[in-house]
């Protein structure tokens, strides 16, 4: 398979991308993997690593890059040679299986819009982030803050999108789905969260539990957790911010370690065509070989296919 990596995305780029490179071609859970790197042809042609594997590693280069701070519609629209907009040229035109960066996140998603397109029927493609559970499991939470300004309509795809990822890609055969509110009972809640429960309440296809409070999010209450874009991402940087806290005052404990989002590399764009992955802005070499493997994970589960179908039915 065929993994397209942007080498110039991140605040460490195209360091980090590379040291990335150097350790997925070291692993052997990745021997299948081709790893197309799009960028600076100069940065990454000279390093000893990538010439002594032409079989395994394929350079693109690309003479425009965008940055972090930019406008993403304009810079899509104004940079057609960036590395992003390459790869994802390559990924909709079936050169590549995926494609992963650390860039401007924005720009991935419009991006990704405009070329790999979203999956029929979808009408908002979807961010969701991994959330550790107390008894060893792992659930997830979406939207995170692609789409802050949602209708209920949407949040039910919220739950399909996350109903499928979490049974093919992480392997929980019927996740439970919780609509985030401000209580258990059906009637709490705003309107958009009190319309989304009558919603989802007539999905036969979901195992949809009920309402879930902030305080059920790390128990096992439920393995899906829906919510407009706007909350999900307070509450993603929230973590964030309590989880740095913590380090710096030297807490040691496991549970708090497996808030890190290195250990999980990025996340994929739930809704599109074809298997985008996004990585935090800071994401180091270890990062970038965990998002290689989620790509690859994704790739192999067929969820894009299984997403088509269940839209279908």
């Amino acid at each position: 398979m065929k993994i397209g990596i942007d080498l110039m995305g991140g605040d460490f780029a195209p360091n980090e991308p590379l040291l990335g490179v150097q350790l997925a071609l070291q692993e052997p859970d990745l021997l299948d993997t081709h790893l197309v790197l799009l960028g600076d042809e100069s940065e990454a042609s000279n390093k000893e690593f990538i010439r002594s594997s032409p079989s395994r590693v394929t350079i693109v280069p690309t003479t425009e890059v965008i940055g972090m701070s930019e406008h993403p519609t304009r810079a899509v629209a104004q940079k057609k040679s960036s590395s992003i907009s390459v790869g994802l040229a390559m990924l909709a035109d079936g050169s590549l299986d995926a494609f992963i960066s650390a860039g401007n996140t924005g720009a991935i998603m419009v991006s990704s819009l405009y070329t790999v397109k979203a999956i029929d029927g979808i009408i908002r493609p979807s961010l969701y982030t991994l959330v550790p559970k107390a008894n060893g499991g792992t659930g997830l939470m979406l939207d995170v803050g692609a789409n802050a300004d949602v209708k209920a309509d949407v949040m039910v795809q919220f739950a399909i999108l996350g109903s499928q990822y979490a049974r093919h890609v992480l392997n929980i055969p019927n996740p439970k789905i919780g609509l985030l509110s401000i209580g258990h009972e059906k009637e709490k809640g705003n309107l958009l969260t009190q319309a989304v429960y009558a919603l989802l309440a007539n999905e036969t296809q979901l195992n949809f539990i009920g309402n879930i409070e902030g305080f059920d999010l790390f128990d096992d209450r439920c393995d899906v957790i829906v919510c407009d874009g706007f909350t999900g991402n307070v509450i993603l940087k929230t973590c964030e911010g309590f989880y740095r806290q913590l380090k710096q005052r030297g807490v040691q404990d496991e549970f708090l370690d497996r808030f890190d989002f290195e250990h999980y590399g990025g996340t994929a764009i739930l809704g599109v065509n074809k298997p985008v992955i996004i990585g935090h802005g800071i994401s180091t070499a270890s990062t970038f070989v965990n998002m290689v493997r989620l790509a690859k994970r994704v790739i192999e589960s067929g969820y894009i296919t299984k997403i088509k179908s269940a839209l279908i039915n």
